[in-house]
């Protein structure tokens, strides 16, 4: 099965944000919408209140905050796709992907680089999602840090069903490398929302995750 190409909106204004949706509209139908408390991410983001959505998106909700507990009823309500909280919170959030599936709504575990697979591997048995991150928390423009793909293989060794995800610095030119390496969801951000012609370049991207062939 091939990847899925999925843009990541992250903005910290509601006309910033409707223009994101606006520009996406036309040819998606998944989303990754990025949310911060200042704290975890060293920016303010739109808060879980301001977000909305064309009711034909599956979204993904990439929450960068300190304290799950804070926001997880207020991203329950908005009924996203999919809700990610981080492992590197230091909290137990087995409990939250319990409330979380109970609502109907996937449950994700972002990693960052530093993170092993193992230290965490209750909480990604209980993921539906877990979320290989790589890239500068709060801003678009990370670098794809390829060595992380090794974590794929660990985290299908503790869960062989979930969905793999991958975020930061996502391009044309590594779509490819991604997709063979086992990723599901090819988070994007800079590569679509800095370039004249978003439609094309998501165009592209999905024919790479096409492609066959070995690395």
């Amino acid at each position: 099965m091939s990847s899925i190409i999925v843009p990541a909106i992250l903005t910290e204004t509601e006309d910033a944000y409707r223009a994101s949706v606006e520009k996406f509209k036309p040819f998606i139908k998944r989303v990754h919408i990025d949310i911060s408390d200042g704290e975890f991410a060293p920016v303010f983001l739109l808060d879980p209140e301001k977000l909305w959505w064309p009711k034909e998106w599956a979204v993904d909700i990439h929450a960068m905050v300190a304290r799950p507990a804070d926001y997880v009823d207020r991203l329950i309500a908005l009924k996203p796709n999919l809700i990610t909280f981080h492992a590197e919170t230091a909290i137990n959030l087995v409990p939250f992907f319990d409330k979380i599936k109970k609502s109907g709504i996937k449950a994700g575990i972002a990693l960052l680089k530093p993170t092993v697979p193992a230290t965490v591997a209750a909480m990604i048995k209980a993921a539906d999602h877990v979320l290989v991150f790589t890239g500068d928390l709060g801003h678009y423009g990370g670098t794809a840090s390829l060595m992380q793909l090794e974590k794929v293989r660990l985290i299908k060794a503790i869960n062989p069903n979930v969905e793999i995800g991958w975020d930061g610095g996502a391009n044309l030119d590594n779509t490819f490398t991604l997709s063979q390496g086992g990723v599901n969801v090819i988070n994007v951000g800079a590569a679509l929302n800095n370039v004249d012609d978003p439609a094309d370049v998501y165009a592209k991207m999905v024919k790479e995750t096409n492609k066959q062939g070995v690395i």
